[in-house]
Parts: structure tokens; C-alpha cells; sequence
């Protein structure tokens, strides 16, 4: 019988074959420990000189590294592993014997590992974030599906941009000026207009020249869009979703934080409702913890993200920014009208902003001002307008980053591990 790894415990004292690669080995004079991996998980498959011919001992003592093969034996519990299962080897099979594998159990610095990222992805840890990546999409899809969220697909390729121009790829399409896609939102409001509640996932482009640990150039959002939601409706899905998500991770991903070495207290923490702050107030608790160089309307950088979540253990919104460093679409507040009704969702442990959101601006009047103010013309911003011409009504939106949220949720140092293949602001290859 043919199984996986995955199947592995459900299979117990049967004997079994399963495909796969040998990541590592180690052996003595009588006993050959072989690390196998085969897509679904990792497991030590144990060779007993005395429980094999001569000809099966051999070959599983010089077997090299990525090698792959078909390995057949029983299946036997082992409590001493995090995968809780062996399998006691009574045959092997050649399939390709892999010569001279670049990335050995030695360490490698960085650039040469991302120079391999096609062969770095099959290493243990690196295997454990992209099983982390996969259950927050998968959670991500049942979570609105079961709140009654449509899924629907903004363009990639667009006329227009959704928050400014300097940070966008632009491309000719035919004989007409487009760009990469910043951000699916403005069509996305559109789709709520449509169909009530919507959401995306999908790549985004943004041209920051930036080097930092929490950018990339390429990088999957979900963008959900709610028509009749205000800013605090808004505000509670979002404490919701990411509350789903990281329990999600937890009950399911138990194995790979462990091959992580994450501190799942600190995640088992992360329970809705989230904290908030207002901008005013993050501004004055800055200054007392001696940021003098930060003044009111300025944008907060990483830094002062990160000291604004220490004061916390659960990610903390921070509320209503200035109109002047938000986009021209954010709806301001009735209240005052030099702030809007925005939050941006930062992440505990360092990890930064992993959503942006606000309530949008549904009235005619006060959007054409803003065309006026931002110059927004031509037709590639007329269709967006005329949302507030047919039947506007409140709606309200937010994005979460993908890759940020993996590398908070798997503990990782920087998100060009939290996506298969990162497009950095240097890198194109592989």
C-alpha cells in the first residue's frame, strides 16, 4: 500500500510504501537512520543491518542527500519525535540519485539560501512556514465564505492607481498607459455594490524602494469590501478574522510551530476584542516614551509601531489618522474633519501593520472635492465616482497583508521566508 507521510498515523504496525526525498541521514556500523521527506511531512525511517539483506543495507548507507525513493516498512509509534512516528525499514528503491546537493545540514548565509530558494524550500522550517501560509488562506476562505462574504477577483492590470502613482509598476497595455495592481479595493467597492459582501486574494505590486524586514515588492492580499458597514462594524470583522485565523493556526498547525520553536502562549492570547488607541493619543504616548522626533500629522514608521505594541499582548489598532497622510477615498470623521475613520491593525512582537482600513466616503459631493483636490480625471477614476451616483450607501473595507501575517503568526525575522518565491527589491531570480 502506497501512503503518505501525512497518513502515516493512520497506519500503525501495517506495512506500507511511501515516496519521497532523503533530507539527512546518520548511521553506524548496524543501524542507518534515514530523515525522510516527502511534500506532506518529515519522518525517520530506521535500517536494521540485521533485518535486511546485504544489498538494502548497503545502499541506505550510501544514500545522498535529495536523493529520491520509494521506502518500504512498518509503521511503528516513536515518542521520542514531534511527528510521533517511525517506520522500520524493510526495503528501498532507488529512484534518482541526487549528487552534490548545494544546500547541506551545514548553515548558509542568507543571499546563497535565497540564491537556492527553488531547493531552500524543501528545509524543514521552510516547509513548516508554507504549511503556516496554506491554513491561514485556508482559514481565511472559510471564514468568510461561512459569514457571507463573496469571493470575487479585482484586475491586476489597471488604469488607475488606488492610492497615488509613485509606487506603481507601470506597463504599457496596447496603446494605453496601466499599471500592476497597488491594491484590488476600488474595484472591490464596486463588487460590494453588487453583491453586498465581497472579498479578494490576490497578488499586489508596490515600486517601494525599500529593504526592509517587513517589505516586499510582489505580496498576496485579502482585501474584503461591506456595503451598509460602518467604520466600528468594519472594525469588528476584522478583530474576528484575525482572531479566526490564529486560532486556526494553532489547532492546526501544531507540528510546524513546533519545528519553529514558537512561543504559542504569546498567540494563544489573541482572542477578539482587540485593544484601540486613538492617532492624538499615540502621538502624545510616543513623546513620552521619548520619540521627540515625531510631531502630529506625521506618518508613524516601524519603530514607533513596534513601542506602541509593546504596551500590548493582542494586536492594537490605532485610529483615526490625519486626512492629510491617508488616501483620498477615507471618509473623515463626522466629528472632526481633520482626522478620518481609519485604523491600521498592528501585530504584537515587532511584526508591524497587517491591516489598513477605513470607512469609505459615500457622498457625491464630497468626492468630486477630492477628485478636484487629488486631480484625479479621465476615465480611468469615472467609474469609481459613479458609485456615489447610483445608490451609494455607507461601506467600509480593509486589507491584511498575507506574508506580514505568516511571519508574525510562524515567529519568522523577515517575510522573504514567508513566501515561496519573494520579489525583493534586488532579487528576480530564481
Amino acid at each position: 500500500m502506497k501512503i503518505t507521510i501525512q497518513e502515516a498515523p493512520k497506519h500503525v504496525n501495517e506495512e506500507v510504501t511511501i515516496g519521497g526525498w532523503l533530507a539527512n541521514k546518520r548511521s553506524s556500523g548496524k543501524i542507518a537512520f534515514l530523515q525522510l521527506r516527502d511534500g506532506t511531512g518529515f519522518m525517520q525511517g530506521v535500517v536494521v543491518k540485521s533485518d535486511v539483506s546485504e544489498e538494502v543495507f548497503s545502499d541506505a548507507k550510501n544514500l545522498t542527500q535529495e536523493t529520491s525513493l520509494y521506502v518500504t516498512g512498518k509503521i511503528v509509534e516513536d515518542t521520542r519525535s514531534d511527528f510521533g512516528y517511525e517506520m522500520q525499514v524493510s526495503h528501498l528503491e532507488v529512484i534518482h540519485e541526487a549528487t552534490d546537493y548545494p544546500i547541506t545540514p551545514k548553515n548558509h548565509g542568507t543571499e546563497f539560501l535565497m540564491d537556492h530558494r527553488h531547493l531552500w524550500l524543501r528545509s524543514k522550517k521552510q516547509h513548516a512556514v508554507m504549511k503556516i501560509r496554506n491554513e491561514i488562506i485556508r482559514a481565511t476562505y472559510e471564514f468568510f465564505n461561512t459569514n457571507g462574504f463573496v469571493k470575487v477577483d479585482p484586475p491586476i492590470l489597471t488604469g488607475s492607481s488606488a492610492e497615488g502613482t509613485t509606487e506603481l509598476f507601470h506597463t504599457k497595455y496596447f496603446d494605453e498607459e496601466a499599471y500592476l495592481s497597488q491594491s484590488g479595493q476600488l474595484y472591490m467597492e464596486a463588487a460590494a455594490m453588487a453583491l453586498g459582501k465581497v472579498f479578494s486574494f490576490g497578488p499586489t505590486f508596490r515600486a517601494e524602494k525599500s529593504k526592509t524586514r517587513r517589505h516586499l515588492i510582489e505580496f498576496w492580499m485579502i482585501e474584503p469590501e461591506m456595503a451598509f458597514m460602518d467604520h466600528e462594524d468594519s472594525l469588528q470583522v476584522q478583530e474576528n478574522y484575525v482572531s479566526f485565523i490564529v486560532q486556526s493556526v494553532l489547532a492546526n498547525c501544531n507540528l510546524e510551530l513546533k519545528i519553529l520553536e514558537r512561543d504559542t502562549s504569546k498567540l494563544e492570547k489573541i482572542t477578539a476584542p482587540f485593544p484601540r488607541i486613538s492617532y492624538d493619543d499615540a502621538v502624545e504616548f510616543l513623546k513620552e516614551k521619548g520619540f521627540d522626533d515625531i510631531e502630529w500629522g506625521e506618518d508613524f514608521g516601524a519603530p514607533h509601531e513596534t513601542a506602541i505594541a509593546e504596551s500590548y499582548d493582542k494586536p492594537v489598532f490605532i485610529t483615526n489618522y490625519p486626512k492629510d497622510i491617508k488616501a483620498f477615498y477615507m471618509k473623515p470623521d463626522p466629528e472632526r474633519s481633520d482626522v478620518v475613520l481609519c485604523a491600521d491593525l498592528i501585530a504584537p512582537e515587532g511584526y508591524g501593520e497587517i491591516i489598513g482600513g477605513s470607512q469609505r466616503i459615500d457622498d457625491l459631493e464630497l468626492m468630486e472635492r477630492r477628485y478636484e483636490e487629488h486631480g484625479l480625471t479621465g476615465p480611468a477614476y469615472a467609474w469609481y465616482l459613479e458609485l456615489r451616483k447610483y445608490g451609494s450607501v455607507p461601506h467600509s473595507g480593509f486589507g491584511l497583508g498575507l506574508e506580514r501575517t505568516v511571519a508574525w503568526l510562524s515567529g519568522v525575522e523577515h517575510v522573504r521566508e514567508t513566501i515561496p518565491f519573494p520579489r525583493l527589491l534586488n532579487r528576480l531570480y530564481p
